[in-house]
């Protein structure tokens, strides 16, 4: 419940600040990820409110050009933090990874709550961080929650975010679910 109350409040506020105020939220979550998995261990609330302030790439490509000025120190931090799979995936995330706004999530969950849903399976097929997941009202509590997303630390902060929700880091053309296993 906590998680799901921090999750309502920071994604009010996703997004919000400039690219260097969204550079250094990303870095906190990485750092904090790469933490948790150094440990081997599940994020406390305090660490999933620092995870959830993670907004991808998507917004800030200038976080990848080498030959800024202005960005040199943040290009150079962020490849030392990243193994070199992981700045890829980062770097070709710039043309693609953009989060729904937290506005158009609720309008989804309105539509789906006067279509009368409240419990079964939902699938968020590019999941991102779980902003769905975080924002799923109380009136679909019983639902169960799978996510898919390509994005290494995306789906990896995900897992930490949704730690109940079944989340596959892979892409969606390689997971193999029942037919007709979900309801949204």
């Amino acid at each position: 419940d906590r998680l799901l109350d921090l999750g309502r409040r920071v994604l009010d506020d996703l997004g919000a600040g400039g690219p260097k105020a969204k550079f250094r939220a990303n870095m906190d979550a990485i750092y904090t990820l790469k933490a948790l998995e150094a440990e081997g261990r599940l994020a406390t609330p305090d660490e999933q409110e620092k995870l959830s302030r993670y907004v991808g790439w998507g917004g800030i490509p200038q976080a990848f050009d080498e030959n800024s000025r202005d960005w040199h120190s943040e290009v150079a931090e962020l490849k030392a933090a990243l193994s070199t799979e992981e700045y890829r995936e980062a770097r070709a995330s710039t043309l693609n990874a953009f989060y729904t706004a937290p506005t158009v999530i609720k309008a989804m969950y309105r539509a789906l709550e006067q279509m009368g849903l409240s419990s079964g399976n939902m699938l968020e097929p590019s999941c991102g961080i779980g902003n769905f997941m975080g924002l799923i009202p109380e009136s679909m509590s019983g639902m169960r929650m799978y996510g898919v997303e390509l994005d290494s630390i995306s789906g990896r902060i995900a897992r930490q975010l949704y730690q109940k929700n079944n989340i596959a880091v892979q892409g969606f053309e390689t997971t193999s679910f029942p037919d007709s296993f979900f309801d949204a």
